[in-house]
């Protein structure tokens, strides 16, 4: 076992200190939800999002591993999903139980506290990043009103995937333009595979794919100087058409794909590229019955003209729910052991390469670096941390803090587009104004 470098009762007082304020009413005893009944019993309950089994298997070692030091708190994570937590979390609002603590992204963080819910943890942010170091894009889009309203835990950005077998048999390299993407995607299209696999259904990976597009293609602001939406821009119907044009080489049923789908049509050669996250690495040898070396990784194509680098970047958080000064000094503690270096690595290891470091020396941490599967892939791994470096992400762009921009990615309005072109055939300048409108009614 590994010999921790600090006290926890020390860490317990510090984040007594770090999170204190007015004390809410303690729990009523005879509530029946499960995070009040844990609570009031000395547990610190945590709702995460990331429902693949590794990775809740990871949480609920570190949880483990963490209650084992015997805290004031033990915590106990709680698996929920994407497609449903809006709804939930606006339930356990009303009813007054919610977690103690919620990982949430940026934009979901300001629907979240629109609902009254959420505590300032600036001292606790101020602390990890005067021992750590945390990266300024992972804590910008947490700071408003001169607080921070979640503590950074990792980060996320994408790349453009590639099968190098496909593409060295063609005589092709990794596309860096729309126009090149457009016509790799084209000339791979053949004897039933598809140039690409893109997700095209109701969902948060359509939004991000689309956005990552508008990034490169230099539509990432579509707020007008007083926060007004301005969608219908050349840059924005220029990524839309992409998007669209990008389809007729993706899977038929494209429609129903999120992130898993295009995933497994590169990995079983059903497509040759994608546009995702750095969770390709781990099961790309095993479900490919190709050699890493095979996986290729690129930036993704830029516009033609006026295009630059970048990708949809997400500074994922955690914010702290809990009202009572205990249960929140105790989720402070959590939180600050959980980023000690020590822990932090495990933490991460929870899915190799998706889930990237927000603090200064993360990238060299052994225990990651060393990963077995990172360390097959180091070239993806260096490309996905200087990919962040250009990270951006809407209502969040150019110093923008957007109150309203939970209301607008809770509803996948970008993803709705997308099927308005796809399935209903709708052009993609008519798109971007069908979203635009959709967009304001929405933070009306």
């Amino acid at each position: 076992m590994r010999t921790k470098t600090f006290k926890l009762a020390a860490l317990v007082t510090s984040a007594a200190l770090l999170l204190g304020g007015c004390a809410a009413p303690a729990a009523d005893p005879a509530a029946t939800d499960p995070a009040t009944d844990s609570a009031a019993k000395g547990e610190i309950v945590i709702w995460h999002m990331e429902g693949v089994p590794n990775r809740v298997a990871a949480f609920d070692a570190l949880a483990a591993e963490y209650n084992a030091t015997n805290p004031d708190f033990t915590v106990r994570f709680e698996t929920q999903q994407w497609d449903e937590i809006y709804p939930k979390i606006a339930g356990t609002a009303q009813a007054g139980n919610q977690p103690d603590i919620l990982f949430a992204i940026p934009d979901f963080a300001t629907y979240v506290r629109s609902l009254g819910l959420g505590q300032p943890v600036t001292d606790v942010v101020e602390g990890i990043d005067a021992s750590q170091g945390l990266l300024d894009a992972s804590k910008v889009a947490y700071q408003d009103g001169g607080e921070y309203w979640a503590v950074p835990l990792y980060g996320m950005v994408q790349l453009l995937w590639y099968n190098k077998v496909m593409f060295e048999t063609a005589g092709l390299e990794a596309p860096k333009t729309y126009s090149e993407l457009l016509a790799t995607a084209k000339a791979l299209t053949k004897d039933g595979v598809s140039g690409i696999a893109l997700p095209a259904g109701k969902n948060l990976a359509t939004d991000q794919v689309l956005y990552s597009l508008m990034i490169t293609g230099g539509a990432a602001n579509f707020f007008d100087e007083s926060e007004g939406i301005a969608l219908d821009s050349p840059e924005t119907v220029k990524a839309f058409s992409l998007y669209n044009d990008l389809l007729e080489y993706s899977p038929k049923d494209s429609a129903n794909y999120a992130w898993g789908e295009p995933q497994a049509a590169l990995n079983s050669g059903a497509a040759a590229m994608a546009i995702e996250k750095g969770q390709y690495l781990t099961p790309w040898a095993a479900e490919s019955g190709l050699d890493p070396s095979q996986l290729g990784c690129a930036p993704i194509p830029v516009a033609d003209n006026g295009g630059q680098s970048g990708s949809i970047y997400y500074s994922n958080g955690a914010m702290v729910l809990a009202e009572d000064d205990d249960r929140r000094a105790g989720a402070g503690a959590f939180l600050t052991w959980l980023m000690q270096p020590d822990n932090y690595g495990d933490f991460l290891n929870a899915e190799p390469g998706l889930f990237l470091p927000v603090t200064t020396g993360g990238a060299d941490l052994e225990q990651w670096r060393q990963n077995e599967v990172l360390s097959q892939y180091p070239e993806c791994v260096d490309l996905l941390l200087k990919q962040s470096e250009t990270g951006a992400l809407f209502g969040f762009v150019d110093g923008q803090y957007v109150e309203k921009i939970g209301l607008i990615s809770g509803q996948n309005i970008f993803a709705q587009a997308i099927q308005q072109m796809y399935v209903n055939g709708m052009p993609p300048a008519e798109a971007s104004i069908w979203a635009q409108e959709q967009m304001k009614a929405a933070i009306e």
